[in-house]
């Protein structure tokens, strides 16, 4: 049974930083995808960022552009856990975090229907 665990979700300043945890169980993320997704109240789930991790060889990240530069996807294999480490944080960054792995093949990472597997989800609000 595949389960996605989020946590370090919480209420932050604007400007503040905060990281995000994503452990998985069941699940191998060789040659795929794990993303984090975001959504906020009144609108859709948006890609933020993932990190592709090779059988063989690196790992790849993709950010979406509004988080570009602020936000760094990471892993640690022996923990089996994906981090988000948030940094400059903006109101517009409110939302429930989600984790997401199982793309299906020939699917956009950022796109949130070709997932299998979703996290409960981990509240973020940043206060002006």
């Amino acid at each position: 049974q595949v389960q996605l665990v989020e946590s370090g979700g919480g209420s932050v300043q604007a400007g503040g930083s905060l990281t995000l945890s994503c452990t998985l169980s069941g699940y191998t993320y060789l040659d795929a995808y794990i993303s984090w997704f975001r959504q906020a109240s009144g609108k859709e789930r948006e890609g933020v960022a993932t990190v592709f991790t090779k059988y063989v060889g690196g790992t790849n990240q993709h950010y979406a552009p509004s988080v570009g530069g602020r936000f760094t996807i990471s892993q640690d294999k022996a923990k089996n856990t994906v981090y988000l480490q948030m940094n400059s944080l903006k109101s517009d960054d409110t939302g429930m975090y989600y984790c997401a792995a199982g793309l299906r093949s020939g699917g956009d990472w950022y796109r949130s229907h070709g997932y299998k597997y979703w996290g409960q989800g981990t509240q973020v609000t940043v206060s002006s």
